[in-house]
């Protein structure tokens, strides 16, 4: 419990930090990503419990990766990352799972994602800010990429690049579950006004 309030207070530092960087009211943010602007001052005092929809929404509005708001200081040189260590940001309800498990510095960040997804299961993701590129490569089981409307399917062994500006799910297909390394690779500066 102490972990997750204090995982909630950084985000909290992070996402109002980032909010008046970019110069933005609680309004101007709260309509830009689509987020109730209750949601963002509960957020803001760390209260609450955002989803991995709302975190991506404003993370793409403030033209920062999802692990920009929800990391603290820089621990060096060097970052190893167990998967143990971090905390699903989505769970579905046969057992799915989504972990970031870190994000590159410089101009154009790459978040590395770790994603296992059950049989039948899925997650729609919201269409993210222009220059968004995502890769998911799957390293057992068989998932199936829906971009735009279009089903692919992506086996083991297999990777999946896309522009992640339009609509897109991942869904678990096969008879076991399906496990895969995605990357969000974003596009350098501020996301553009509206």
């Amino acid at each position: 419990m102490a972990e997750t309030a204090a995982a909630l207070r950084t985000v909290a530092h992070n996402v109002r930090a980032a909010r008046i960087r970019a110069g933005l009211t609680l309004e101007e943010l709260s309509r830009r990503a689509q987020v109730s602007k209750g949601a963002l001052v509960g957020l803001e005092k760390a209260q609450g419990n955002p989803n991995l929809a709302t975190l991506v929404r404003l993370a793409d509005t403030l033209g920062i990766s999802v692990s920009a708001l929800m990391q603290g200081s820089p621990e060096g040189r060097v970052r190893v990352v167990s998967a143990d260590d971090v905390v699903p940001l989505w769970t579905g309800e046969r057992g799915s799972e989504a972990r970031l498990m870190l994000t590159t510095s410089g101009p154009a960040p790459v978040e590395v994602w770790r994603w296992r997804l059950e049989p039948g299961e899925e997650y729609p993701s919201h269409p993210h800010q222009g220059g968004v590129v995502e890769t998911v490569s799957v390293t057992s089981g068989r998932m199936t990429l829906i971009v735009d409307g279009t089903e692919h399917i992506v086996e083991a062994g297999r990777t999946a690049t896309f522009d992640g500006d339009t609509p897109h799910t991942y869904r678990g297909s096969g008879t076991e579950a399906c496990h895969l390394i995605m990357t969000v690779h974003l596009p350098p500066g501020p996301a553009p006004a509206s």
